[in-house]
């Protein structure tokens, strides 16, 4: 039996239908017609339809979609000017401002293409980004400048547009902003090789020819990633991939009404933060509130003051929400949906936001969604009233999930796990400059389509409800027997002692690996050997005897990714560094 979950077109639905067609919204059409349009045409569009809309508000000031359609004109007009043509590459390494957005956009309109980097990303990996994308200029913010300086000595980087965060604020918010954090960022030297924001938006004031006609088909960014095999690859991106991806959401929200608020905390540099919090608003008229930087503490403050209908996070904010005095009386009431991806959403740090935000008036329950940044990012959601215990949903319109034997093409049965394979119009058109690992990750099977072989490990039931599992690359090997770090984490969070926690493989002798947890314990618990033990006693009450933990460690907390994902590669770095100078150790104290 074939286990492909796939929402056809209407024109070809079969007279009696999946059961899993019918399980979203009734609102929700099965397909959805994509324009051949680019990005920034599509904000144009929203722009016609909504124009006096706000599209962004960004520390007190704000925009409406009429107004950012100039500011983006504008800014093409200047990049003209600077020299930038048809299939360049931009590099935009930049938090969530006004200056990343109508860049973006900008760079579009030119025909250029987007290359979305980490402004806290070290030098090393800037310079590695700028010449694996061949980028001829690039745009950062004025308290970056140093690296940049210091990059443009090993890397070629013909045009620097540098920023401030004040650039785009009210005069009275500029102000505010100088005497509270300006004045710490070092003035530019006057003789360097940079063109400041405003100098460079003036030189473009008498450029007429500047819009390149381009077709949804043509690239037009590059999102990092690790990929299916951990080796970091820029993602190559086209235009149709984020339209469709903004039609997808919207549609599978129907509650989403134009003008709606999304609190956009997600960074624009990753697919998660771009496709869903920023374009996705943009196709359909919401409002976005640009935060360029947040902590937990300040997350709550960001809630009380804007009170917007939609956020999406990482399951670790969501965590560390949960433990913020400030949430204290925060009404959510005015929230219409709350996203979680970009990482595993364990089952009972679900119950416990689910409490949480029944706790504090909303009317909504979190939606996992599942997506990887070869198809730019979520491509599965939890429906709104079908989540299933454990589930991260069903595939958007247009997208096709199947369930294969891993290494193969073939498909398995329901309820068997296999690695997970993508197919629809969000998928990417390539990794730039590994044309080796793209023929790898998409391939085309007997059925025509062409797929992505995400590396995870996945099951789907008989009515098409997606189970992501891990990466497979992930599973831990035990005397034989196959360990999901996954699995093991969610019957850890779901001991009351525990906050958060990371399953890892760490090598053994005789078993080949056996399983290590680190473990973060909630407030007013303490990392005693009783508490070790009774997390051991949780473990043997529900899982097998193979997989219980041979070790337990307490962390104050867990290393994060940029993205604020638990990096659990970091992990099993520092246990290897740790084995390798125990292990140089060994002769010396023989010796002695």
């Amino acid at each position: 039996m074939s286990n492909t979950s796939q929402i056809l077109p209407q024109e070809t639905l079969p007279e009696v239908k999946a059961p899993w067609l019918k399980s979203y919204d009734e609102e929700v059409p099965a397909h959805l017609n994509y324009s051949a349009k680019t990005m920034e045409e599509a904000l144009e569009d929203t722009a016609r339809r909504h124009g006096d809309l706000i599209a962004y508000d960004y520390m007190g000031s704000h925009c409406t979609y009429r107004e950012l359609v100039e500011k983006v004109h504008q800014c093409a007009r200047a990049l003209k000017a600077m020299g930038i043509r048809e299939g360049d590459r931009v590099t935009i390494c930049m938090p969530n401002c006004p200056q990343t957005l109508i860049m973006f956009y900008a760079v579009n309109l030119v025909g250029a293409v987007s290359n979305m980097v980490h402004p806290l990303s070290a030098e090393s990996e800037i310079a590695f980004y700028l010449r694996d994308s061949a980028s001829v200029a690039a745009i950062t913010l004025d308290q970056f400048y140093p690296k940049f300086a210091r990059i443009r000595r090993v890397v070629d980087l013909p045009n620097l547009i540098v920023t401030s965060a004040a650039d785009e604020l009210s005069a009275p918010v500029r102000a505010g902003y100088y005497i509270k954090e300006g004045h710490k960022i070092k003035p530019i030297p006057k003789r360097a090789n940079v063109l400041q924001w405003k100098d460079f938006l003036r030189r473009g004031d008498y450029i007429d020819i500047y819009k390149v006609s381009r077709h949804a088909d043509d690239p037009a960014v590059i999102l990092y990633s690790g990929g299916t095999t951990g080796t970091t690859k820029g993602i190559l991106l086209t235009n149709l991939n984020f339209n469709a991806l903004g039609a997808q959401i919207i549609a599978t929200n129907p509650f989403f009404r134009p003008g709606d608020k999304m609190l956009a905390i997600m960074p624009m540099f990753h697919g998660f933060g771009l496709g869903v919090s920023i374009h996705s608003m943009m196709w359909g008229g919401g409002r976005c509130i640009l935060i360029p930087r947040f902590t937990p503490e300040t997350y709550a403050d960001l809630l009380r003051k804007y009170r917007p209908n939609l956020i999406a996070g990482v399951p670790s904010l969501f965590e560390a929400l949960l433990r913020v005095k400030k949430m204290e009386g925060v009404d959510l009431s005015c929230l219409k949906g709350v996203f979680s991806g970009g990482d595993s959403l364990s089952v009972e740090l679900k119950k416990r936001l689910d409490a949480f935000l029944e706790d504090h008036g909303a009317a909504v329950q979190v939606r996992e969604g599942y997506g990887t940044t070869e198809c730019v990012t979520a491509s599965c959601l939890t429906p709104m009233h079908q989540a299933r215990e454990g589930s991260i949903g069903l595939p958007f319109p247009d997208m096709y999930y199947k369930i294969v034997k891993v290494g193969t093409e073939e498909e398995v049965p329901y309820g068997q796990e296999g690695e997970i394979c993508i197919s629809g119009p969000t998928v990417m058109r390539e990794y730039v400059n590994h044309p080796e690992e793209t023929a790898d990750t998409l391939r085309v099977h007997a059925d025509g389509r062409t797929w992505v072989h995400t590396g995870d490990l996945g099951l789907m039931d008989a009515d098409g409800f997606v189970y992501f599992r891990q990466r497979i690359k992930r599973m831990i090997v035990t005397n034989g027997y196959n360990v999901y770090p996954s699995q093991l984490e969610n019957v850890l969070d779901g001991h009351e002692y525990v906050q958060i926690s990371c399953v890892i493989g760490v090598p053994d002798p005789i078993k080949i690996q056996r399983v290590k947890a680190f473990v973060v314990l909630k407030p007013g618990y303490q990392p005693t050997e009783a508490c070790r033990q009774a997390l051991l006693a949780h473990c043997r009450k529900h899982i097998a005897k193979y997989a219980i933990p041979s070790e337990i460690e307490f962390r104050q907390e867990l290393p994060k990714t940029l993205v604020g994902k638990v990096a659990y590669r970091k992990l099993e770095e520092e246990e290897a560094a740790r084995r390798e100078a125990e292990e140089k150790d060994i002769p010396q104290e023989e010796t002695t």
